[in-house]
């Protein structure tokens, strides 16, 4: 089963995915509320893969990323944005995440990326 972690700083979102995720065959290991929290749980759950949220407070999901990579270069994290932050997601990518999910999503579009990812591909 692939572990994976939840990180954004919305509930609902969080508790949207992981139901997405569970309902698929994940097995949700922790949540983060922001990316400050996300780096000390990360260490904690030990994810195969992390779905992390771009904007949030504290922290962001970039920076996150790069704290994550900076002792796991091996993190397979994938970023989650709303539309319009292009920028932010090709930064990103540059940072190390392996993919990336656009708000609003597809269920089918995040259980396959996280398949693919798990995989190797």
């Amino acid at each position: 089963m692939i572990k994976v972690m939840v990180v954004d700083d919305a509930a609902f979102m969080r508790l949207a995915i992981k139901k997405v995720l569970e309902k698929n065959g994940f097995e949700v290991v922790g949540e983060a509320e922001n990316g400050a929290v996300s780096v000390v749980k990360y260490k904690e759950c030990n994810p195969d893969i992390v779905t992390m949220d771009i904007t949030m407070p504290d922290m962001t999901g970039i920076e996150a990323l790069k704290q994550i990579r900076s002792f796991d270069p091996k993190a397979k994290i994938v970023m989650v944005s709303a539309m319009g932050q292009e920028s932010m997601v090709k930064e990103a990518i540059m940072n190390g995440a392996k993919s990336f999910i656009v708000k609003p999503y597809k269920e089918e579009h995040i259980t396959q990326t996280l398949l693919k990812i798990a995989s190797g591909n």
